[in-house]
């Protein structure tokens, strides 16, 4: 399969599952769904611009969820940078340590999303939002099992 026609397909399905509407707090510690799936593309699909798709959908989710314009982006492409570095080792890692691969690159995601959020709007927000990386490395297996489906 083309890499950018699956990671159109991917990131469909992450954006859908990112807009189905749940309790507040299961919304606050859901996994960031949109990076799992990146991630997915960027270990199993060595392409180049990755670092402008990342924008790309950066964007598309910040429309999508009314977020300041360029706040997913830039914490995806940060998040990026760490996948990149460590790709070797992650394709031949066991799920435990891809987890932890996970764990890190959804802090750095989460870290950037609340410095740009404290920054414009102030030090108030749910700290609930500090489970997200570690949901998003419990539901790395799952991605990881339905992205293959999605590939074949």
């Amino acid at each position: 399969m083309k890499p950018y026609v699956f990671l159109a397909k991917l990131s469909l399905f992450a954006l859908i599952i990112s807009a189905i509407p749940l309790p507040q707090i299961l919304l606050e510690i859901s996994p960031f769904w949109i990076l799992l799936c990146f991630i997915y593309w960027l270990v199993y699909f060595p392409t180049q611009g990755c670092f402008f798709w990342a924008l790309i959908i950066g964007l598309l989710v910040d429309i999508l969820h009314g977020d300041i314009l360029g706040q997913n982006a830039l914490a995806l492409i940060l998040a990026s940078a760490f996948i990149i570095n460590v790709r070797q080792s992650f394709s031949v890692s066991n799920r435990s340590t891809q987890q932890v691969y996970v764990f890190v690159a959804s802090g750095i995601y989460l870290g950037l999303f609340l410095l740009v959020y404290i920054l414009t709007q102030g030090f108030h927000f749910s700290y609930y939002l500090l489970f997200s990386p570690l949901s998003s490395a419990l539901f790395w297996p799952v991605i990881k099992f339905i992205s293959l489906k999605i590939k074949h």
